[in-house]
């Protein structure tokens, strides 16, 4: 038997993505986790924003919104959404972690409606936001998310947040900042980036458990792979207690 659970492998693995002294905006749940177990395990100079304006705060324990006052505890800053969006629009944000309810092949995400008629969708969703502002602006965007073939589709219903647009430089030329974009997408089975000329998704490593077919059965369009494909490293011991006892206790996340 397996001594994590999937959302545990997740978290940890986008947390060991984050290095000490980088910038990373998060939300609530998973991504907030990630950057939480980050700071206590191996950079402790990591410097936190939320988009409601807390700016490098030492989180106590698992905040349950962007506005929680422990987004705020020993903080730089307690300011607001401006202050944050401008530090992106700067280019002060290293990292952002993002999610929504389709991905394409290019890193694309719709977090606002299913069907083609925009006044009568099938689903409505909340929209973007801050995702569009910050997949637009920070340098490197991550997304955590299940592995789905209605998920990871071939081209989304709509285009909430850019990833890579239609691959190559489009996203270059429509204006957004050079370099800027889609890193990593971290799910239940595996961790993808983007082929650097193609900017199409490219499996790069598998969780324990998993083969290549697991994966590409479970995602809606073909997948590059990268010339070595590696399995990812359980969590390990310490990134369980600092997890389970300090950062989600109560298993507001983790438990899912």
């Amino acid at each position: 038997m397996a001594e994590y659970n999937t959302m545990e492998l997740m978290i940890c693995t986008a947390a060991r993505e984050l290095e000490d002294g980088a910038c990373v905006g998060v939300g609530t749940g998973a991504p907030c986790a990630a950057a939480m177990l980050a700071q206590k395990a191996h950079s402790p100079n990591l410097v936190i924003l939320f988009e409601a304006g807390g700016a490098a705060p030492l989180i106590p324990e698992m905040p349950i919104s962007v506005g929680d006052s422990r987004t705020t505890y020993k903080a730089v800053m307690a300011s607001g959404m401006c202050e944050i969006m401008e530090s992106a629009c700067r280019g002060m944000l290293d990292y952002t972690f993002l999610g929504g309810a389709q991905i394409d092949m290019f890193g694309n995400l719709n977090s606002t409606r299913i069907g083609p008629d925009h006044q009568k969708p099938k689903v409505r969703f909340p929209g973007s936001g801050g995702a569009n502002d910050f997949a637009s602006f920070c340098w490197r965007m991550m997304v955590m998310t299940p592995q789905d073939p209605k998920r990871f589709t071939e081209k989304c219903s709509y285009i909430t947040t850019p990833g890579w647009l239609q691959g190559g430089d489009s996203r270059a030329k429509s204006g957004l900042p050079l370099g800027a974009g889609p890193y990593k997408i971290i799910t239940n089975m595996a961790v993808m980036d983007f082929e650097p000329e193609s900017k199409r998704m490219r499996l790069i490593a598998i969780n324990p458990g998993y083969a290549e077919k697991d994966v590409q059965d479970n995602c809606g369009f073909e997948l590059l792979k990268a010339k070595k494909i590696v399995e990812n490293k359980p969590p390990t011991k310490q990134e369980l207690h600092f997890l389970r006892d300090d950062i989600d206790p109560y298993r507001y996340v983790i438990g899912r």
